[in-house]
């Protein structure tokens, strides 16, 4: 049976591996992987963190919603979405009325090491970004972990984390083409 081109969206903290995960999975599967941070910051010819500077964060989120709501294209995407992007009212469902919804997930230890020293990250920008970041983490989890299949990023080699993804997707996508009456 063949997979359908029902989008694949990848939620979850910064540094879960979301952009690099989405590569290699799009790759696969012949889709093209689409950044919603990147695809904002070139719609805006600006960089999230002047964004966030100039326009503050609630602009930046309306931004994201509408990304989610208009600005890609329907199928054959991978989309390494941002890590606040679900945690808006509404956007976890509006993502799942649109395809497959997973989240990657690393433990609190594993996400401040892999984001140290990542002062390009506007939310981090602060004197503490540890403080920062445990805030964040603890105010956010439960809602990734409402978002579908959660897949663990931890010590895992990345071909393993990949192949994990393409399995659940390609069961999920055909879940979610037939429940949404298109053709899987």
């Amino acid at each position: 049976m063949q997979t359908p081109d029902v989008n694949l969206y990848l939620v979850g903290f910064m540094g879960t591996g979301k952009t690099t995960i989405g590569r290699a999975v799009a790759q696969r599967l012949g889709f093209r992987l689409l950044d919603s941070d990147h695809e904002i910051e070139r719609g805006q010819r600006k960089a999230v963190a002047r964004i966030f500077a100039e326009d503050g964060e609630p602009a930046f989120r309306a931004l994201e919603r509408e990304f989610v709501a208009t600005g890609h294209p329907a199928t054959g995407q991978v989309v390494a979405c941002g890590g606040g992007l679900v945690v808006q009212p509404g956007l976890l469902a509006l993502l799942k009325s649109k395809g497959v919804v997973m989240c990657l997930h690393a433990s609190l230890e594993t996400i401040l090491k892999r984001t140290a020293g990542h002062r390009h990250r506007p939310l981090l920008n602060v004197e503490d970004p540890e403080v920062r970041i445990r805030a964040l983490y603890a105010e956010r989890d439960p809602i990734y972990r409402q978002a579908g299949t959660v897949i663990l990023t931890d010590a895992r080699p990345l071909s393993d984390i990949i192949s994990h993804v393409l399995r659940a997707y390609r069961r999920e996508a055909a879940d979610w083409a037939r429940a949404h009456g298109t053709k899987p």
